[in-house]
């Protein structure tokens, strides 16, 4: 269907705040915690990022849906935000490869959304505000049903939600035949991550989130790999003590996002919940090691506390956000283990970071 009928919608933030405008997706309600993105470029692969789960995603850029959608653009197997807000969400696309319209998509993925939305207004004051739950109808517009249906929302603090968009068995990616063999423990992995990895000639096996260090060492793997993921990181001890047995066990090991963050908790280093996050294709991080500076593709909510980092004997501080001096990256005293807060996947985004994946092939046959 290029033209699709519009009903009017709500946006309402748990402050109170309201916002009027056009259904988009699927008619009905959903709820979740409202966040931002700046990246003008990339959407479906936003869209089914697993650490969007349980979130109303707005986006920065005006126009939504403008080059349609395909299969190759997916991050996982669905869309992973709980919402959409957006200023024009159009189904008339210009990519002839394409291969189907937006509204299309997001029926079928039974998703809902609100358009028609002035995002600057509402990203100004997530800014001012911080983080807060939201709730979005275009079944019912009362607001306040709607506040006592909000109220019911937990929040992302506390929550622990890896487990939910984590795969339930076991599974290969890759070439059998590939001189690598590296283990995945899927917080809510990107595709893109795995494919940077088989590109490098690695064989993976990614295995679910809970699943316990001596099971993946039977594997036999000579590196493990901590994914990216939705959720509080403080709510999952079970990563945690996975990380400090592959610690113990002197395996090479690289955290991406939440794994930078449970690597950080693995030495003793605490996280906190951000004011409103990073989330876009162009953050600038400066890189201790090189002296150089990276533009890097970001999506986090949480953070690692500084000033336990830089007090820390455990880890050395080797990446930091030049824009707010947040923790980027670490890497772990007498050990072939780091991470990164940034996304060097970066699907979509500069290319800026790819490197990290090829200094962790190198710890693997150091």
């Amino acid at each position: 269907m290029k033209y699709f009928e519009k009903v009017p919608a709500v946006l309402l933030l748990e402050d109170g705040t309201v916002f009027h405008g056009q259904s988009a997706g699927k008619i009905g309600t959903t709820t979740g915690e409202i966040c931002f993105n700046t990246g003008m470029t990339g959407y479906q692969e936003v869209f089914t990022d697993p650490s969007y789960f349980g979130q109303i995603l707005i986006m920065t850029d005006a126009h939504i849906g403008n080059y349609g959608t395909m299969k190759d653009d997916e991050e996982s197997d669905s869309i992973k935000i709980s919402g959409l807000v957006c200023k024009n969400f159009t189904n008339l696309f210009s990519r002839h490869r394409a291969d189907e319209p937006i509204q299309d998509y997001y029926l079928n993925e039974a998703v809902v959304g609100i358009s028609d939305i002035d995002t600057r207004a509402v990203v100004k004051h997530v800014r001012s505000k911080g983080a807060m739950n939201a709730i979005i109808s275009s079944e019912n517009t009362a607001i306040d049903q709607l506040k006592e249906q909000l109220a019911k929302v937990p929040s992302m603090a506390g929550l622990e939600l890896s487990s939910k968009v984590s795969t339930t068995e076991p599974y290969s990616f890759g070439e059998e035949s590939a001189t690598n063999k590296v283990a995945v423990l899927d917080l809510g992995v990107k595709k893109n991550i795995l494919q940077c990895f088989a590109d490098r000639d690695c064989y993976l096996k990614v295995f679910p989130a809970k699943t316990t260090y001596q099971e993946v060492k039977e594997w036999g793997a000579q590196g493990i790999f901590i994914s990216n993921g939705p959720g509080d990181p403080g709510a999952m001890p079970y990563a945690t003590d996975f990380v400090k047995a592959a610690l113990e066990d002197d395996k090479p090991i690289f955290g991406i996002c939440l794994g930078h963050q449970i690597l950080s908790q693995a030495c003793d280093i605490g996280t906190y919940k951000m004011h409103n996050g990073h989330r876009g294709l162009n953050h600038p991080v400066k890189n201790f090691e090189s002296g150089k500076s990276e533009i890097t593709t970001q999506n986090h909510g949480f953070g690692v506390i500084a000033e336990e980092v830089k007090s820390s004997d455990k880890v050395d501080i080797t990446h930091v956000n030049l824009n707010d001096d947040t923790i980027e990256g670490i890497h772990v005293k007498g050990k072939k283990a780091f991470s990164v807060q940034y996304h060097p996947e970066s699907s979509p985004g500069p290319h800026d970071s790819r490197y990290l994946f090829d200094k962790f092939i190198g710890y693997l046959n150091d």
